[in-house]
């Protein structure tokens, strides 16, 4: 008589704990404060330095401003991972959390409630802040569901929402105000350019995944060697614009945020491009990943005292 066969262990539900921990991770929170100190410094370093921190900053349609941007950013992170469940468990399998802890089904409903809340939000606020952040948004579902898997094309949207990013708080006092005067669109443009090379060297860490389905990214299409050069171009690129506003600030006597700017975002900027010549491996260019986020903190910090320029 033969016996019968041996019963498959039935998975234990995931702990309430491990819900809790995931979630964070889903909507990656640092770069939600990161966004958060962003907006604030554009809008207390940049706009409004000569009123106090609560005057600049406490301000109710501000912080609904605020919300409704990380609201949507949030929203995006989900959608990104909703369709990148199977390349994650290839690329990082250690951070996914679509399927594994939260249900496809509630995390694309988590998605739509996130997003509609931050465009209704904004669209409060003023109907352009709302057209602003539902095109957000949308940008955000395409980058997730495309244009991501085609060469530059997901780099470049990428970047284009980071640079709006850091314009939302002048565009809301523009619309307050009836003017069209611009001081934040350096910081802008820097960040667009830092962020067309982060995402190029996350392509490269990614490539593996990726090339398991159908992505055509940059790497893929032309190579490593190839898609060094051209993320070292946008690296030049912001190199000349910040050595250009580094020069002028020193020779004009504005000697704390000329310093900050050469010690914390030129010579780390140096560095880079010397890691990025020599990078040929998956854990070199996660380390130029780390990099460009560093070099993406101190400018944004570097808003604290640009403030004083008056």
């Amino acid at each position: 008589m033969t016996p019968p066969p041996p019963k498959l262990p039935v998975p234990a539900p995931l702990p309430a704990e491990s819900l809790r921990t995931a979630l964070p991770t889903l909507v990656r929170w640092p770069n939600l404060v990161i966004m958060l100190l962003c907006l604030a410094l554009v809008r207390a370093g940049l706009l409004l330095p000569e009123l106090p921190l609560r005057q600049s900053l406490l301000v109710p349609r501000f912080g609904l401003l605020v919300l409704a941007a990380l609201l949507v950013a949030a929203a995006g992170y989900i959608i990104n991972d909703y369709y990148d469940v199977k390349i994650d468990a290839i690329n990082r399998p250690d951070r996914l959390v679509i399927g594994r802890v939260v249900n496809r089904r509630k995390a694309m409903l988590a998605h739509m409630v996130l997003s509609g809340a931050g465009v209704l939000l904004a669209g409060w606020l003023h109907p352009v802040l709302g057209l602003v952040t539902l095109g957000t948004a949308a940008l955000l579902w395409g980058y997730s569901a495309r244009f991501k898997r085609v060469a530059l094309v997901g780099n470049l949207s990428i970047a284009t929402l980071t640079a709006a990013l850091v314009l939302l708080p002048e565009l809301q006092l523009q619309l307050q105000r009836h003017d069209s005067h611009s001081v934040v669109w350096p910081y802008a443009l820097a960040a667009f350019l830092l962020t067309v090379v982060r995402e190029i060297v996350k392509d490269v860490e990614d490539m593996h995944g990726d090339a398991q389905h159908g992505c055509r990214t940059l790497p893929l299409v032309w190579g490593v060697a190839r898609t060094k050069w051209v993320a070292g171009f946008f690296l030049a690129c912001l190199a000349l614009l910040t050595l250009g506003a580094t020069g002028r600030l020193l020779v004009s006597g504005h000697w704390p945020l000329g310093t900050w700017l050469l010690l914390l975002v030129l010579l780390p900027m140096a560095q880079l491009t010397r890691l990025l010549i020599r990078a040929d491996r998956r854990r070199h260019f996660r380390h130029l990943s780390a990099w460009c986020k560093g070099i993406m903190l101190a400018g944004v910090l570097s808003m604290a005292l640009a403030g004083s320029l008056g």
